[in-house]
């Protein structure tokens, strides 16, 4: 079992003509449960802030304007992934099994990416790929 994992949110957008990564948030986790929580609540926010809700005291009358229906809808599949039971047992069963998560949405503009892997795999990679170069 693994007891620890590292989670990260990032969104990438194209700045100068380069993809670009801005981290929005890192956490390790000490526990899966807490990794998973993680996961749910940053993709809530993100959630939260694409998709406010209109009648928020924040925001000025008007402010809030749906977008076309074409536009793919981040939100609605962020909340759909922390809602759907299904997907919260199969990621904790690949972290379990110390397999990378990787939760991938994008709109017109903007790729969203949530990742979570355990402390103890990426320790065994690094571990098995230093067994495997030349001393010299």
């Amino acid at each position: 079992m693994h007891d620890e994992f590292l989670c990260h949110v990032t969104a990438y957008g194209i700045c100068g003509g380069r993809r670009v990564g801005v981290p929005l948030g890192t956490y390790r986790a000490p526990t899966l449960a807490l990794a998973l929580w993680w996961m749910r609540d940053r993709a809530l926010w993100i959630a939260e802030r694409l998709d406010p809700h209109p009648d928020n005291p924040l925001y000025p009358p008007n402010a809030i304007a749906p977008v076309g229906e074409t536009v793919p809808d981040v939100p609605t599949l962020l909340r759909g992934w922390c809602g759907d039971d299904g997907q919260q047992e199969l990621a904790a069963d690949e972290l379990a099994a110390g397999h990378l998560v990787r939760i991938a949405t994008s709109d017109d503009t903007t790729e969203y990416e949530l990742l979570a892997e355990s402390v103890d795999a990426l320790r065994i990679q690094r571990f098995a790929s230093a067994l495997s170069t030349p001393a010299a």
